[in-house]
């Protein structure tokens, strides 16, 4: 009877809030594109650090290359609870509502890292992730993957070689105005699909950083490649707010100590990355890599800057001009 009453005790015990308390609070991390990528790298660094610094108070579960969900799934499953933790590309969030995101797909409004990070990690970066509490989420940070190259069958050196082609792109209004002020075709698609369309010449070609482009074998399925570094494509780290609201203090604490140092560390690799997948694509021997000319550059922008101001009313004239004083651009001096 003792020894049942001892179990019993024993079982009323381990059932107790303090008990759950010592499970761990999970985070699942779900993300599109592959481990050894830029946002890859960073996403298990951030596993390691927050685990670290929680001292297993949180668990982080990556899964990437669209494991859980798609690039349209995974938005909606955030903000449902189904995930706690994504990074998508900034193109995803002018679907979602907050337009202002569209900014940084704009063509040709960063030359340079210096630049870009002048925006992203100053008050107007802040204030774009602000943004997003009224939809239920919390942006963190801005993580790099880098800047775009155009990709096709055949080669690219002035803008009129995109003409006619279908040309693949994420969700973006902006960017179906960039393809079309090319005289391209958009097609918005899918990252996990591009491979297979471009395969079997559903679309002609694409724009990505190289290390997607590398790492997901575009370039195996892709004879041209031009260096044009006309477009930006990077990341917002976001959280369910429901959920990092109710996270206790210290952990949420510490949480955003991982997020800072997985911050530096993204921003560090990301070009390194890029550079060597530019590198690996260059020997696959498979698709000719051509850098323009500083002439042939000017014409792409000069083609493309004008998207600026078409896309004004989309995200704001005012926003536009506050990227233009921070990085000292001037679209009238092209």
């Amino acid at each position: 009877m003792k020894l049942h009453s001892l179990l019993f005790g024993l079982l009323t015990l381990a059932l107790t809030p303090a008990a759950f308390a010592q499970q761990p609070i999970v985070i699942k991390f779900s993300h599109v594109v592959a481990t050894e990528t830029p946002k890859g790298k960073a996403a298990e660094f951030f596993k390691k650090r927050a685990e670290e610094l929680t001292g297993g108070k949180v668990k982080v579960e990556v899964y990437p290359n669209s494991q859980l969900y798609k690039d349209k799934e995974e938005m909606e499953a955030l903000q449902l609870g189904a995930v706690q933790m994504l990074a998508p590309s900034l193109a995803k969030f002018g679907p979602l509502g907050v337009k202002e995101f569209e900014v940084f797909d704009l063509p040709f409004i960063f030359d340079s890292y210096a630049e870009l990070h002048k925006v992203t990690q100053g008050p107007i970066g802040a204030g774009i992730l602000k943004k997003l509490e009224p939809k239920g989420i919390v942006g963190l940070a801005f993580w790099d993957n880098g800047f775009k190259s155009f990709s096709a069958n055949t080669p690219i050196k002035v803008p009129a070689d995109l003409k006619g082609k279908k040309m693949r792109i994420q969700s973006s209004k902006v960017l179906e105005e960039q393809m079309r002020s090319l005289g391209a075709l958009p097609q918005v698609m899918a990252f996990s699909e591009v491979y297979q369309a471009l395969q079997t010449g559903v679309v002609d070609g694409t724009e990505n950083p190289h290390s997607n482009m590398y790492t997901q074998k575009m370039h195996e399925v892709q004879k041209h490649m031009a260096v044009t570094d006309h477009g930006y494509l990077g990341y917002a780290v976001i959280v369910n707010k429901k959920f990092w609201d109710g996270l206790p203090a210290d952990v949420r604490g510490q949480l955003t100590t991982a997020m800072k140092e997985s911050t530096d560390y993204a921003n560090k690799i990301a070009k390194e990355e890029n550079d060597g997948a530019l590198e690996g694509i260059r020997k696959s021997g498979k698709t000719q890599v051509y850098v323009p000319t500083a002439e042939e550059r000017l014409a792409f922008k000069k083609a493309l800057v004008p998207v600026h101001k078409k896309m004004e009313s989309r995200m704001g004239a005012d926003l536009i001009e506050a990227i233009y004083k921070e990085t000292a651009f001037d679209p009238a001096r092209l």
